[in-house]
């Protein structure tokens, strides 16, 4: 099944009995944002399915895209302007706002649509296909894209793609390339899925749209962790609908190798439709400056006399060079690798700014009370000098009387970030980890650590080697891991979080009573009768840990066709081995 990648809105409906009762987005891929009352108003969403052409299924999970036309989105645009409203940048960005707005009303003004791309929760076993199933729903009435085709082999796919994208300028929406999925239920299932995709579908972007304009000036960055990245600042241009004022240039290496000079005219994409990208050089800067060239320098890039702010590399035709001191506090850059990155961790203001906002944002602690302007005024009035400091704000009476005072704050503000703190001081393991800022690890690495490690003290202490037992852990992630949790900036955090009354939740391991319960495994080969995530899904399910590599601590090693390495570093450790059938019958009997 071959379909347009629409460049919309992801939205999760859910009819029971065939009537609309709860549509979410996707939000964090967990737990998304409950936007029913909004999508009531959208014209083509029945709220009442239509039962007259088949039995409906108690509970009926639909997903699609929210999505407005192009020719409908400009018309919106132009009555907006026509009543001294702003026009919206793209017909995306004016989905996503509306799903957010608090009031249906203004939603319904909103030209939507939805089109539907999935069922996840169905009549079960009804359906051999995909075609099979989408044939059912469009009966009951839920609204389809025409441009979606049934296709055979991957040439096929591809031949499909190739049509799509001749034509993307034809179509009315806004698509930035095709998803094939594999049409057989059954064997979606036997394939499952990895921890960040399935294994029956991909999608294949569109080769990204280009324009050129002029590079202004090139700024040394200050991220979370300290890196310091070059960013372009561009004339500004139209790329796809969005307009692109700078864009990363990810280190001075990568600079080196497009050979871009401030002045010249570059080349600008946005890669996947999404993350503008400078390409390369169109033009190259020659002659001397043209006598604007200074005015047209962004504001961000000045200082309150008018001069260029540190780290700005501006002067026509000048290439950029990695800064002898950090842009942000003057400390000097140290090399790691590819990148630079400015070690003052707790005196340099984008660190503590960035580390807070991350620590207090939704893949962390979830304190909607404080975003990033309100975190820099702490950092600037000296209420916190690292992200833990967060969690001492309500415990210090004169911290209270300097936050009541500052701008847009006041008792009410204060009382309800204090109430919101206490209530956050309690936080999932895998959240708390996510929360951290260590490098490579995210909302699914925590989740996988949590579950792998009893309590933190035990990932305290992990080496390396043990890291890499975690089933979806490489080489990089492991180290950087082992490095955080050694390095005195780690130290100090996880003190600054529990001396503020920071408490872990840990996950249930497992049900407890399984016949693996506190077993860990690693499988090798190739499975006859299952799928390595089906063994891997009963498994855990039965209490065990699966890891990627033997080790001391494997209880198991479950081993199918063809057998690697693994086979043999088990037996020099004395690891139990079991073959498909011996792992079936442990499951089995526990025995």
């Amino acid at each position: 099944v071959v379909e347009p990648k629409f460049d919309g809105v992801s939205a999760s409906l859910i009819y029971e009995d065939g009537v609309f009762v709860r549509g979410v987005t996707r939000g964090d891929g967990r737990i998304g944002e409950d936007v029913t009352q909004n999508l009531r108003t959208i014209r083509n969403l029945p709220l009442v399915l239509d039962a007259s052409k088949g039995e409906l299924p108690a509970v009926l999970e639909v997903r699609g895209e929210v999505l407005i036309q192009l020719e409908r989105f400009h018309a919106f645009n132009e009555a907006r302007e026509a009543s001294g409203q702003d026009r919206l940048a793209n017909p995306r960005n004016a989905a996503a706002g509306a799903l957010r707005r608090n009031d249906p009303s203004t939603v319904a003004k909103y030209p939507l649509e939805f089109h539907t791309w999935s069922a996840p929760r169905f009549k079960a076993g009804e359906y051999v296909s995909q075609t099979d199933a989408n044939a059912a729903l469009k009966e009951w009435g839920l609204p389809f894209s025409k441009y979606g085709e049934v296709v055979k082999g991957l040439d096929a796919c591809l031949a499909y793609h190739a049509k799509m994208e001749g034509g993307r300028d034809k179509i009315p929406f806004e698509i930035d390339g095709v998803v094939a999925k594999l049409d057989d239920l059954a064997l979606r299932e036997r394939l499952g899925r990895t921890a960040r995709a399935m294994r029956w579908q991909y999608a294949h972007k569109f080769t990204a749209r280009e324009v050129s304009t002029a590079l202004l000036a090139i700024e040394a960055s200050v991220g979370t962790n300290g890196r310091l990245t070059p960013r372009a600042h561009v004339e500004p241009v139209e790329v796809g609908g969005v307009v692109v004022r700078h864009t990363t240039l990810h280190n001075a290496e990568h600079v080196a190798s497009l050979g871009v000079k401030v002045g010249d005219r570059v080349f600008v994409h946005r890669a996947g439709d999404v993350i503008p990208q400078v390409n390369g050089v169109a033009k190259a800067a020659e002659g001397s400056a043209p006598a604007d060239w200074s005015d047209q320098l962004p504001e961000e890039l000045r200082d309150e006399e008018g001069g260029i702010v540190p780290g700005v590399t501006s002067g026509w035709a000048e290439e950029y060079a990695v800064p002898s001191g950090c842009p942000a506090c003057g400390t000097a850059p140290v090399q790691e690798g590819k990148y630079w990155r400015c070690p003052n961790t707790y005196g340099c203001q984008p660190q503590v700014v960035g580390r807070a906002t991350h620590l207090a944002g939704r893949g962390g602690f979830e304190i909607d009370r404080i975003g990033p302007k309100q975190i820099a005024q702490l950092f600037a009035e000296g209420l916190i000098n690292g992200p833990g400091d967060l969690f001492h704000l309500d415990r210090d009476a004169e911290k209270r009387g300097v936050l009541v005072e500052l701008e847009r704050w006041g008792e009410k503000s204060v009382d309800g970030l204090f109430e919101q703190l206490e209530e956050r001081r309690r936080v999932d393991f895998g959240r708390f980890l996510a929360a951290l800022a260590i490098p490579d690890v995210g909302a699914q690495t925590g989740r996988l650590l949590a579950m792998h490690f009893e309590e933190l003290d035990s990932l305290k202490g992990a080496t390396e080697e043990e890291l890499l037992d975690v089933d979806g852990i490489g080489p990089e992630v492991a180290a950087s891991i082992a490095t955080w949790f050694t390095s005195k900036e780690g130290e100090e955090l996880l003190e600054q979080l529990f001396s503020g009354g920071v408490e872990l939740v840990y996950p249930e391991q497992s049900a407890g009573g399984g016949a693996l319960d506190g077993k860990t495994l690693v499988f090798t080969g190739t499975m006859e009768g299952m799928t390595r995530a089906e063994a891997k899904q009963q498994a855990e399910a039965a209490g065990g840990r699966v890891a990627s590599s033997v080790s001391k601590k494997t209880d198991f090693l479950v081993v199918g066709g063809k057998p690697g390495s693994k086979a043999k570093k088990a037996e020099e450790l004395g690891v139990r081995v079991l073959l498909e059938e011996g792992f079936v019958e442990f499951l089995r009997s526990g025995d």
